[in-house]
């Protein structure tokens, strides 16, 4: 039987690709995304289109991360249309670029209400759903930047961070009522999505001219990052796609916890066993190790 899919952040890159590789695995998909009938009507008739040309059940859903409300509107309206909802594919986020000093309270304030608070007030709406049901599947579309601490992104390393803390923690209480959780660790992609191009930058521009000396290695950050990438490799988001449909196409209970798609040979996997490893050994020592597996 066909899942019915909520895939945050729709409207470009990671988030777009999932929702049409979902759909065409036969997922009935919600492409969510802000300002529909606005500036991102264009992209949101795109996915409607797509859905009626090949066959697919893909439908756009109004959903800002950074409202409560909307993400309550948009998980009602999907309840009532569909009657349920299985899965939810955490994407939304944005990126950041400058020197941390430079980008004031508020600034990183914003971005952990995108990339960290957004996934609280999604899970929040979708949640009591699941519990009801006991059944239920939640992929956060993660990063390996929280491995590998790529310079001069602190701020979105620390909210990706704070989101893996989130995800991870949040699982062993939901894994009680027979819901799963899928962390997918992208590495950097350069192509594909608007990621690099749609950067924000510091606001404190007199504090960034304090740093002025590392400005040369922060104009060069995008082609750093094509420099990881082993000549002929087409490292592309769609691959992140893939592998969440993968994912998806798993029988309930042999879905990995964790699962790292990285074409920078950054060495994430290896981290991400032995820290595996650590935090089952503390967690069983604590006396909670049925929170280490899901109910069934």
């Amino acid at each position: 039987m066909s899942s019915v899919v909520l895939v945050t952040g729709a409207s470009t890159g990671i988030g777009n690709l999932t929702s049409r590789a979902l759909a065409a695995q036969g997922h009935i998909v919600y492409a969510s995304m802000r300002d529909v009938a606005g500036r991102n009507a264009a992209r949101a008739d795109e996915l409607r289109e797509l859905g009626r040309h090949e066959g697919h059940d893909l439908r756009v859903v109004e959903l800002d991360v950074q409202s409560e409300a909307s993400a309550e509107t948009a998980v009602s309206a999907i309840l009532a249309e569909a009657g349920r909802l299985d899965t939810v594919v955490h994407n939304a986020g944005h990126l950041y670029i400058g020197y941390v000093e430079a980008f004031t309270p508020e600034d990183v304030q914003r971005l952990f209400d995108i990339n960290t608070i957004g996934i609280q007030r999604v899970n929040r709406a979708v949640l009591p759903h699941m519990r009801e049901r006991r059944s239920g599947t939640l992929v956060y579309v993660g990063s390996t930047t929280s491995i590998v601490v790529p310079p001069f992104m602190g701020p979105y390393v620390a909210s990706k961070t704070a989101a893996d803390a989130l995800a991870q923690v949040t699982a062993y209480e939901v894994g009680q009522y027979g819901i799963e959780t899928t962390i997918v660790m992208p590495g950097p992609f350069t192509q594909g999505t608007e990621h690099f191009p749609h950067a924000t930058h510091a606001s404190d521009t007199d504090r960034s001219k304090g740093y002025s000396d590392l400005d040369p290695l922060v104009a060069r950050t995008e082609e750093a990052t094509d420099a990881l990438f082993p000549p002929g490799v087409d490292a592309h988001p769609r691959a992140v796609a893939d592998e969440i449909a993968r994912v998806l196409a798993l029988a309930t209970g042999t879905r990995p916890f964790r699962t790292v798609v990285d074409f920078s040979q950054a060495g994430v996997e290896e981290v991400v066993e032995v820290l595996h490893r650590a935090q089952e050994a503390f967690v069983t020592r604590q006396g909670y190790a049925e929170l280490l597996r899901v109910k069934r």
